[in-house]
Order: C-alpha cells, then structure tokens, then sequence
C-alpha cells in the first residue's frame, strides 16, 4: 500500500443500460442533435441500421467510474482530486440504444510527486466487446 491515496491496481466498474432518454436528454444539453443519435430513419440507411449513442455521453459514463474510485480513495482534508482529461479516447465500435455498457477503471500508474493518478478505462457492450477505451488523468488539488 502507498501513501498515496489509491494504489496501483485499484480499480471499479460501473454498467448502464443506454436508453434512448439518455441519448435524448444528452443531445438537449450539448445541442448535439446529429441525426446519427436522434433520426431513426436517417441511420437505418447506414450500415449500423439504426441510432447510435454520442461518444461524449460515453466519455460522462467513464467520469462516473472516475468518482467512483474517487469515493473509494483514501481521503485527506489537505488534497482534493480533480479530473485533468481524457487522454488516448477512442471509439471502437458503435453503441446502440438498448446497449448495456461496462466501464472498467484502474489505475496503472502514480506519480507522488507531481500528485497524481493514471487509469486505464476499457468499456465493453453487454456481449463483452470492446466499444472504447481511454486513459484518464486524476490530480490531488491542495485544499486551502
């Protein structure tokens, strides 16, 4: 165990099934109103054959298991952890709605001095096929 506030190899997971108020709440926040996301019959003449869920709205997925390990941290009254970004994101196959997606977090690397945590995050479909994966930034903050 580290002194840090997580270790290498901690890790949690979350799962949400996409639905379509997902997708049809997240295009009214962003204005992303694609018809990629919203128009059925725009992308039933695509070869995915029907709606696909915003890579963004995955990437708020992927922030979820990021607070999660936050909660499960050790936590200190002298640091607060932030998100510095998303490095490395890629989409690597569509998720549709109905889809239920795992998103996978763990942290691969520490750096003490500089405060701050690496993770790995791998997100996979109900059938267990990899749809994206990134790599996510945390930075302990001092508290005043």
């Amino acid at each position: 165990m580290s002194s840090f506030y997580v270790d290498i190899g901690d890790s949690v997971s979350f799962s949400k099934t996409v639905g379509e108020s997902d997708v049809y709440l997240f295009a009214g926040i962003t204005g992303d109103l694609a018809p990629n996301h919203v128009d059925e019959e725009y992308m039933k003449r695509s070869s995915y054959g029907t709606r696909i869920a915003h890579g963004a709205l995955l990437i708020g997925y992927m922030s979820t298991a990021s607070s999660m390990a936050i909660a499960d941290s050790r936590s200190s009254d002298a640091e607060t952890p932030v998100s510095l970004g998303y490095d490395r994101i890629r989409f690597l196959a569509p998720v549709f709605l109905g889809d239920t997606i795992t998103v996978h977090y763990e942290i691969v690397a520490i750096d003490e001095q500089r405060r701050r945590s690496v993770s790995d995050i791998r997100v996979t479909n109900q059938t267990g096929n990899l749809v994206a994966v990134a790599q996510h930034i945390l930075k302990w903050v001092a508290n005043r």
